[in-house]
């Protein structure tokens, strides 16, 4: 349910009605994204009450101008959306990903995935973010479990053994026995807590715009490593697909001060003519690229979860699927925590998500930063290795299923709702 002011005394003061208020929930949820909605409704589903606020009202962020990207979702993401009944509403939108194709600018040498060659299903999916917010306020809508507080500002969070208080710029104040940090790479609620941050920026811009082109794309997402970074042209439903575009950031104002035309004549030149004519839709966004990874992921109850703990570079589409590993990880640790009747917010119970979240973020943060820069750039010795190691890749089935299976989230310790099974 979303917020709403609750009826005052006739002649009584409602900003002082609101100071008084104070409520009552199992776990306070800093951030209504993508990923602390996920959140929301995996623990309202298990029985626990939850509060969330964001600065954003809902409906503002369902708005298609809010954001325009499209998100890759893993196979064991789209697992846990089925298991969290949310799949449902996504569906009609999702692109399934049949065959990833990866190439070095001009070269002939590439590296080539394709769903058949695993047997169960596509790579992945591609879902416009706009879909996977509505799905996820639709599902919120009919929680009586969570309430969401928007728009809404924090202003001190007090945490103790005892439990934590969230206070709220309206004067309201949420009682919890555990807060949540689901706000972003620029989490306050992680600086709220001194927890520091490793960070480095690496100086481009994502550049995101949708294109709509003559011939079908037949599922196939390729990846183009130019030297100033990737350039990726990702399937959309229809004979559509979503462009991310990695420029230095020293050239994302020129080239996002292009008229429509120009900007569409750049992209046509970088797409080729392997779809056919193609139409890029007005409207662009730009995103800059950065990675940070979170000292600790926990404090005295509160866990950081998404990119409040950590930031990759997307290269790999790979940022929304980390996060969605911590929701169900720490979905798991706190209804597991709850049925042995123990303390949801107490220091034992979140060192089982620390834990088991550690290595996974810090691997995959450290893969994407070296692909990264090892592409982003034209040394010609580096291009010639890069070149072969491509092709090496594509020859050699195991090493091919090995990273395939790591793109589906299909390896490791997975949490049980990666496995689409009922906690």
């Amino acid at each position: 349910m979303t917020r709403s002011s609750a009826p005052t005394r006739p002649g009584a003061d409602p900003q002082r009605a609101d100071r008084a208020q104070t409520s009552r929930a199992d776990v306070a949820i800093i951030g209504g994204g993508l990923v602390g909605l996920t959140t929301a409704v995996g623990l309202a589903q298990q029985g626990l009450s939850v509060c969330v606020v964001d600065r954003q009202p809902l409906p503002a962020t369902l708005d298609p101008a809010f954001d325009g990207r499209a998100t890759a979702v893993a196979h064991a993401s789209k697992l846990l959306f089925e298991a969290l009944d949310l799949w449902p509403a996504m569906d009609a939108h999702a692109q399934p990903i049949l065959e990833i194709r990866v190439s070095d600018g001009p070269s002939l040498m590439h590296l080539h995935f394709d769903h058949d060659d695993l047997g169960d299903g596509p790579l992945g999916f591609l879902v416009e973010n706009r879909y996977l917010r509505q799905a996820m306020a639709d599902k919120v809508a009919g929680l009586d479990a969570v309430e969401v507080v928007a728009p809404e500002a924090v202003e001190t969070i007090e945490r103790s053994e005892a439990g934590a208080r969230v206070a709220l710029a309206s004067g309201r104040v949420i009682e919890a026995a555990l807060v949540l940090a689901c706000d972003g790479r620029g989490s306050a609620t992680r600086s709220r807590a001194g927890i520091d941050i490793m960070r480095w920026s690496y100086d481009q811009m994502g550049i995101v715009a949708t294109i709509h082109h003559e011939l079908p794309h037949a599922g196939i997402a390729h990846e183009r490593f130019l030297p100033d970074g990737p350039f990726a042209i990702l399937p959309l439903r229809g004979n559509r697909s979503s462009l991310v575009w990695t420029v230095p950031t020293a050239k994302e104002p020129a080239i996002m001060g292009l008229g429509p035309r120009g900007f569409e004549a750049e992209v046509r030149r970088r797409v080729g003519d392997f779809l056919g004519q193609v139409t890029v839709e007005e409207r662009r966004w730009s995103y800059p690229l950065s990675l940070h990874l979170a000292d600790r992921i926990t404090d005295t109850r509160l866990a950081l979860v998404g990119d409040a703990a950590h930031g990759i570079h997307p290269i790999a589409g790979q940022g929304f699927n980390l996060g969605l590993r911590d929701v169900a990880a720490l979905i798991e640790v706190i209804v597991d925590a709850r049925r042995l009747g123990l303390d949801i917010g107490s220091a034992e119970v979140l060192g089982r998500y620390a834990r088991w979240r550690r290595a996974d973020t810090v691997v995959l943060a450290a893969v994407t930063d070296g692909l990264n820069r090892l592409f982003s750039n034209d040394v010609t010795p580096v291009r010639l290795a890069r070149d072969i190691g491509l092709a090496a890749v594509d020859r050699i089935g195991p090493l091919k299923t090995f990273f395939m299976r790591q793109a589906r989230g299909s390896i490791g310790n997975r949490p049980r709702l990666l496995d689409g099974q009922a906690l």
